[in-house]
């Protein structure tokens, strides 16, 4: 009986530990780059989505300014190939666009060959959708300007089919209006013929 509550006391305390990890959100990924090479990140991405991004290089002496040898070159582009952000020789960026089409989206970082190698820590972090919202902070004035764009536009597409809806209501209104006074008209010139025919009028 002991060994039983023992073992539900460290099976609960598990299962609280691992709902604990789960709850705590990964802000961003490191990874290392070593001079010379390329690496990429792919997020599939919605149309119309918003997203943010924005790396730096770990500075590997802190105090000290980042060495020349530490600067990077980023490009995102979409899936068919449309380049949405660009920056050469870098140690820190940001990036936030809304996506104009859906696919996998990259994200490129390429360090230039150095003799001897050099390895390099990047912080890359990239929301998408929901979770980027606090673009704005990020967002340049044209790329708002996209968003505005695109929110403009679907607004006068709910207003196209709004005239449109009541176009075709008015039309239905007015031929229902116009059955009906038929159908009236019919039922007086028919009930005018029954009568006088039965000699009632």
């Amino acid at each position: 009986m002991i060994v039983n509550k023992k073992m539900m006391t460290v099976a609960v305390a598990g299962v609280i530990l691992n709902l604990g990890f789960l709850l705590v959100g990964v802000q961003s990924i490191r990874f290392d780059l070593q001079s010379g090479h390329t690496k990429c990140i792919a997020e599939d991405i919605k149309a119309n989505s918003m997203t943010v991004g924005k790396y730096f290089i770990v500075n590997p002496n802190d105090g000290y300014p980042i060495p020349d040898t530490h600067k990077v070159t980023v490009r995102v582009t979409s899936a068919y190939g449309n380049s949405y952000h660009y920056a050469d020789h870098v140690d820190s960026g940001q990036f936030s666009f809304a996506a104009a089409e859906a696919g996998d989206y990259m994200a490129c970082f390429w360090v230039m060959d150095n003799k001897p190698p050099v390895m390099l820590t990047i912080d890359f972090d990239w929301k998408t959708g929901v979770a980027a919202k606090d673009w704005s902070n990020v967002a340049k004035k044209g790329q708002v300007d996209v968003v505005m764009e695109l929110e403009l536009k679907k607004e006068e597409e709910m207003q196209e089919l709004n005239r449109a809806t009541n176009s075709r209501m008015a039309w239905l209104g007015f031929l229902s209006l116009f059955v009906c006074l038929s159908v009236a008209g019919l039922q007086l010139w028919h009930l005018k013929n029954f009568f006088e025919r039965k000699k009632l009028l």
